[in-house]
């Protein structure tokens, strides 16, 4: 069954050809912190082959800490962020979890940390696998 998932007017929508996320994990890092608007960002990665988006999408590029570009999309209408895409992993794009079908995101196991370098200190404990960065 693919992961389905949508921004908050429906204007975009996508669909991931896969069973469940490769990872799931807290991004710790201060874009993800920005563009989320909270303390961290919840993504599901994904293999970017396999993802199918429809509608309105805008991106924003910005440079990630490899000095390589991070492209970051979101719906042209609501602005509800949809995934970041880093030009240092091109295989790979990770979703905003949030942007998940409801009954998608309510079954994630969450199973990493990364950029808890950048992670606030009072956030909980760490998870069996944090990274500083990058998975390493």
């Amino acid at each position: 069954m693919p992961l389905t998932g949508h921004c908050l007017c429906n204007a975009v929508t996508y669909s991931v050809d896969v069973d469940e996320p490769l990872i799931t994990a807290y991004d710790h890092c201060d874009d993800c912190q920005r563009q989320s608007g909270s303390t961290y960002s919840l993504v599901a990665v994904v293999p970017k082959a396999k993802l199918t988006v429809k509608g309105p999408v805008k991106t924003w590029t910005g440079k990630g800490s490899s000095g390589n570009a991070v492209h970051r999309s979101f719906c042209s209408e609501c602005g509800s962020p949809i995934a970041h895409d880093p030009d240092a992993a091109p295989e790979i794009i990770a979703l905003k979890a949030g942007t998940l079908d409801t009954e998608i995101k309510k079954n994630l196991k969450p199973d990493t940390e990364i950029w808890t370098v950048s992670k606030l200190p009072f956030c909980q404990e760490h998870l069996a696998k944090p990274f500083k960065h990058m998975p390493e």
